[in-house]
């Protein structure tokens, strides 16, 4: 693999600490010149990613680019553009499927997808840490086209071992992590992967946002019938 500036390795930025450490580990790898940062923005995370982000960028010597779904073209599908992630919701009528859940496929997994139509690359690094092998296998079956490599597979790295490299670098973990959670994502609302364990921490912790997805997943029952 001899990625260059026409066909460089795409590095998924998701505002987690693994994928930032893997970002980096690209970076230092291959060059600034034969990378491209990328995030892919769902418009409901916490305000402190984007500090986070910011400072990624001081760290990388590069910029993160940011693509959407949201409020951007309307969906190729359905024919209509997503105003936001209960929007998303609103219009499948569901937040989970047998396939995951529904706002992770149409404002990350189709964004990607549609993106890897469009663009020239060598590989795509994705952010899986020692504990994730099964989805790292998962990407390496279902979606060979995105040419997937996992950079923390190859150090064996940890969450924990990512949490230390970004302290070691002068950078202030996420929010969510400070506040107890593994993972820095879809914080505006909470994540509806969460286990009983995230959504208890959500209800001691901030009882409005359960609450909130509580009348969500409710009103969706209600369409359904």
């Amino acid at each position: 693999m001899k990625p260059t500036k026409e066909s460089p390795i795409i590095c998924w930025w998701s505002g987690g600490v693994t994928s930032a450490v893997t970002c980096k580990i690209c970076l230092d790898t291959w060059g600034s010149e034969n990378c491209r940062v990328i995030m892919i923005d769902t418009a409901n995370e916490d305000e402190d990613t984007y500090r986070f982000k910011s400072d990624c960028e001081k760290w990388y010597g590069c910029e993160i680019e940011q693509i959407s779904a949201i409020k951007t073209v309307p969906h190729e599908k359905h024919g209509r553009q997503f105003e936001s992630i209960q929007d998303v919701w609103e219009e499948f009528e569901s937040l989970n499927s047998a396939s995951g859940a529904i706002c992770s496929s149409y404002l990350k997994r189709e964004v990607r997808q549609d993106w890897q139509r469009k663009n020239n690359y060598s590989a795509q690094a994705f952010g899986f840490d020692n504990k994730e092998i099964n989805r790292a296998n998962n990407i390496r079956k279902n979606y060979p086209a995105s040419k997937p490599i996992f950079p923390l597979l190859l150090f064996c790295y940890s969450k924990e071992d990512c949490i230390k490299i970004i302290q070691g670098a002068g950078i202030e973990v996420p929010r969510m992590y400070q506040l107890g959670f593994r993972n820095n994502n879809c914080f505006k609302t909470g994540c509806v992967q969460g286990g009983i364990g995230y959504w208890q921490k959500m209800q001691r912790d901030f009882p409005d946002k359960f609450l909130a997805m509580a009348e969500m997943e409710h009103k969706l029952t209600n369409l359904k019938g």
